[in-house]
């Protein structure tokens, strides 16, 4: 049974399709749909008795089991209409955590998802009976006290649990952290996919890696992030399939899997993938910035995507020229067709355009220099009574990050962006 509660004015028919999809990516077959429109949300049960007489009717007719609102509830309303149904009620978040706890594969997306189960969890734990409510937890001689409840003693091991997870979570995310420096260090450009849940990310990471990520058409398909290295056309580049994202998502979810969207916050360029035959893609693509906005990565460039061409009629592939900041290519994972566009502006994107220069640095530039020679960038050094003189050799896109770190450091006089080479498909 679907619940679907919308403000006054024309109803949005994308979010009860969206809803249902992510009821039936659960695994739930949905026997029956509700519209419930909200003047002034109920305290108690958000929405008013009327609706919630019909929706007890509507879960006898048809023997529904459980109730799933499509929006987030407050625990007092949850039990409330739970016990108002006599049947379990679930919210877009709990939802949406479910889908991700069955999805979840590797050991850090299981942890992931219990961390945020486990923040969910804890907002909505209650007293219980009356005999429970005085139930403590004392000690033995000379232990005796007021004890505990058995509410304080489960909001305490929910706490403990939440702290492991959170410590486990921070080794991995130290281990990543490593990896992407060892990246960087190899001065090999970063492109992250993100985008809609079910725009076709993983499907386009496999054809352009020769990766097999699993990928499906349903609701967050995959979650655990995957990096390959993509070679061709005389550069190479690294990918990361990230999650894919749906409008509200949970801040839960945002905040358990900072180490999954860090690969997109740490990228040199976003591949944002858009459903092209979505008639709301406009709408999906600023609920992506807007998540993107959220977790630090609104400001990386972009290149929009519109996959699923094959789904429309006398679409071909093309590469658009840049409007309000961002390109845009069409083209379809599935069949291949514009792959061509796709690797020429990857080529012309990240050409191998180097900073080849003999820079002085004062003795109080030593953190420069040691970055300069963790990157493998220094080709010759001597020193003098002035410093160090250095011959550095590194991508330029590798010096103007150093140089915007460094907030207009010695570096930023010797950045002279040469021109990008044009794309030749007849030298392939």
């Amino acid at each position: 049974m679907l619940v679907q509660p919308y403000p006054l004015g024309p109803q949005d028919p994308g979010l009860i399709e969206e809803f249902s999809e992510l009821a039936r990516s659960a695994g739930a077959v949905v026997v029956a749909t509700i519209a419930a429109r909200i003047e002034r949300p109920s305290p108690s049960t958000y929405v008013g008795s009327g609706k919630v007489e019909e929706i007890l009717a509507a879960c006898e007719a048809t023997d529904a089991d459980v109730v799933l609102f499509n929006h987030a509830l407050s625990p007092s309303q949850e039990r409330n209409l739970s016990k108002a149904l006599n049947r379990r009620v679930v919210d877009r978040t709990g939802l949406i955590l479910d889908i991700f706890a069955q999805r979840a594969v590797s050991h850090e997306g299981k942890l992931q998802v219990e961390l945020a189960q486990l923040k969910h969890l804890s907002a909505r734990l209650i007293q219980g009976s009356a005999a429970r409510l005085d139930s403590q937890r004392g000690g033995s001689i000379g232990l005796r006290g007021p004890g505990e409840t058995h509410l304080e003693t489960d909001r305490r091991l929910l706490q403990k649990r939440r702290d492991q997870l959170e410590a486990r979570l921070d080794k991995v995310e130290v281990q990543r952290v490593q990896m992407r420096r060892a990246r960087i260090r190899n001065a090999i450009p970063r492109v992250a996919l993100v985008g809609y849940t079910n725009a076709g990310k993983s499907t386009l990471f496999n054809a352009l890696t020769g990766s097999e990520v699993y990928a499906a058409d349903k609701l967050f398909a995959t979650l655990d992030p995957t990096v390959r290295r993509m070679d061709g056309q005389g550069s190479s580049l690294v990918l990361s399939d990230t999650v894919g994202f749906v409008r509200d998502l949970p801040h839960e979810l945002v905040a358990a899997f900072r180490s999954t969207l860090a690969e997109a916050r740490e990228a040199d360029l976003l591949l944002h993938i858009v459903d092209a035959a979505d008639e709301a893609r406009e709408e999906r693509i600023g609920q992506v910035d807007a998540v993107l906005e959220e977790i630090g990565a609104g400001d990386i460039p972009q290149i929009l995507v519109y996959n699923k061409i094959d789904r429309l009629e006398d679409v071909a592939p093309r590469h658009d020229p840049t409007i309000s900041g961002r390109e845009r290519l069409w083209l379809s994972a599935k069949t291949g067709a514009g792959f061509d566009l796709l690797k020429a502006a990857l080529t012309l994107r990240f050409a191998d355009r180097r900073l080849i220069a003999e820079l002085h640095l004062a003795p109080d530039q030593g953190r420069l220099r040691s970055r300069l020679h963790a990157l493998d960038a220094v080709r010759g050094e001597s020193v003098d009574e002035l410093g160090w003189r250095l011959s550095i050799d590194l991508p330029l896109a590798t010096a103007e990050r150093l140089a915007s770190e460094a907030g207009g450091h010695v570096l930023a006089p010797l950045l002279v962006t040469p021109a990008a080479p044009t794309y030749n498909p007849d030298n392939d």
